[in-house]
């Protein structure tokens, strides 16, 4: 009696050389999708590092299948990469409660390219995955397929395992809580850099005047020690309280001007290594927000530029 099935006998028939055929077309498919596949990972979990283990899984999925029976091979990618990003997102969700301060999103140094798409960049932002934070798990995920990706609301009801009608309103609701959080309209490239180098020259003479001048009233501070090295365990809000950090520090600074998640940012080296990047936003010619990332885990991604795609 012959046991096998026919699936096995299929197996042999189809033979090595095939499967190789078929991993191979399936290795070049993934590749040629990375980077996209990244950056839906990155934006819905805010975590470089996430976003890379987020892309192994996928890939051990995509191995698994016959690029060839795929009709649409990026939305089938970006399906597994959105469901396993959404199992991510709940586990990073606990370890963020019990994150020591701040937590701030995981700072990449990008290429020039992800500035000149205004809405890549605006997305990827240190203030926009700030407010992205505030969504729920499924909110998030729908409104970065729409808004950022434009994915349909078929394919998104498909990602997330809801239905098209729900999907809608999921959309809708999420595009009413970012637009009513989102930062103030975004200044000019030009102005942009005017006032980050006006604020990096006051920080760095120690010109509380000159600093206090660049700053908004009501700017914010965040600073992201993870409980690993010394940072402020709570916003610090208004141009007085902000100058006075900056101004206690500013003899121990040398700022070395970057472009990072798509703005322009400052890094602080110490002995040749980064101790913190400051990411700012910036509205009206003054800095409203500062973004000071200094947990040394989540600085590896400042050393090589990451190419993000939509």
């Amino acid at each position: 009696m012959n046991d096998r099935t026919t699936s096995d006998r299929a197996r042999d028939a189809s033979g090595p050389a095939v499967r190789d055929d078929r991993l191979g077309s399936a290795t070049q498919v993934f590749v040629a999708h990375r980077n996209l596949l990244f950056t839906v990972a990155y934006e819905m979990l805010g975590s470089a590092a996430d976003a890379e283990d987020v892309l192994q899984e996928t890939w051990l999925r995509w191995a698994g299948v016959d690029p060839g029976t795929v009709r649409d091979q990026r939305a089938y990618l970006v399906r597994i990469t959105t469901r396993q990003a959404l199992s991510h997102l709940r586990t990073l969700g606990r370890r963020k409660e019990s994150y020591v301060g701040p937590w701030l999103p995981e700072p990449l140094l990008t290429a020039p390219d992800v500035a000149e798409d205004a809405e890549l960049a605006d997305s990827v932002s240190m203030a926009m995955l700030l407010v992205l934070e505030t969504l729920a798990p499924t909110e998030r995920a729908v409104f970065v397929l729409r808004e950022v990706f434009g994915l349909g609301y078929d394919e998104n009801a498909e990602a997330v395992d809801k239905t098209p009608a729900a999907v809608r309103q999921i959309a809708h609701r999420a595009r009413a809580h970012v637009a009513a959080r989102r930062p103030r309209g975004a200044a000019s490239a030009a102005e942009t850099r005017r006032t980050v180098e006006a604020f990096r020259r006051a920080v760095e003479t120690g010109d509380l005047q000159r600093l206090l001048d660049v700053l908004a009233p009501d700017v914010v501070l965040l600073t992201d020690g993870g409980g690993v090295v010394q940072a402020a365990l709570a916003p610090v809000v208004g141009a007085d309280r902000v100058a006075r950090v900056l101004g206690r520090i500013a003899a121990t600074m040398a700022l070395q001007p970057a472009r990072v998640n798509g703005d322009p940012a400052l890094v602080v080296r110490l002995d040749g290594a980064i101790d913190t990047v400051m990411a700012l936003h910036v509205d009206g010619g003054l800095v409203t927000g500062l973004y000071a990332v200094r947990n040394p885990e989540k600085l590896s991604y400042l050393e090589r530029e990451t190419t993000l795609r939509r």
